[in-house]
């Protein structure tokens, strides 16, 4: 059964556990975003782990380098996975997953920014990442012609667990789930809807019933 991941981009700790108080009975996995880490550092993942222990928290460190190093840091603050950048080498992705063994957690290795996602998902799984973030960001959807298509299309030939980001919705909830990914990621279509717990509510049905 495919996981539900809410990825919010909010940028307070206060905000972002409200959020995920409203949507938590519908996900499997709270994703704390960039930005929120940045905003507010550590603190914002033990918070989380706190407030919710039977999730899965996923820190979005997108990690380029000291992969050992952010990992140790982001597991002692209560994160269950930790995402390193697909774009940087096999050494920080190595570190990373040292770390993650150590503490019983696993690393996500994110895609975005990766040319040939495809062929660097199969190669960092062999590396020991638990699954692969086929990641479009934001830059990349507010460009002409995009569609989520093409990440459907990477996750049936890549042959190894995957998750998708962007521009997951509820139109496109079932074609995600239909490609084989692991994990399905939704954020704005979560975090930017008028009522999120009904957001969250119809992408989970949508995602089981699929």
């Amino acid at each position: 059964m495919a996981k539900l991941q809410v990825a919010i981009d909010l940028l307070t700790t206060e905000d972002a556990i409200a959020l995920a108080t409203k949507v938590a009975p519908y996900i499997d996995i709270i994703e704390l975003g960039t930005p929120l880490i940045k905003s507010e550092g550590l603190k914002v993942i033990t918070a989380m782990k706190k407030a919710f222990p039977d999730k899965l928290v996923f820190a979005d460190f997108k990690t380029a380098d000291a992969g050992e190093l952010e990992a140790d840091m982001a597991f002692k603050a209560g994160a269950d996975y930790i995402t390193i950048l697909g774009a940087t080498g096999d050494a920080t992705i190595s570190g990373a997953v040292k770390a993650a063994k150590e503490y019983g957690r696993g690393v996500v290795v994110d895609t975005i920014g990766v040319a040939d996602r495809v062929k660097r998902a199969q190669e960092v799984i062999k590396l020991g990442a638990e699954f692969v973030e086929l990641h479009a960001g934001l830059d990349e959807q507010a460009q002409p012609g995009y569609s989520i298509q093409v990440l459907i299309d990477e996750a049936k030939r890549a042959g190894v667990p995957v998750s998708i980001a962007g521009g997951v919705n509820l139109g496109s909830i079932a074609a995600v789930k239909a490609s084989g990914v692991v994990v399905a990621v939704a954020g704005a279509a979560i975090y930017g809807a008028e009522d999120p717990a009904a957001a969250a509510k119809a992408l989970r049905d949508a995602l089981d019933a699929a």
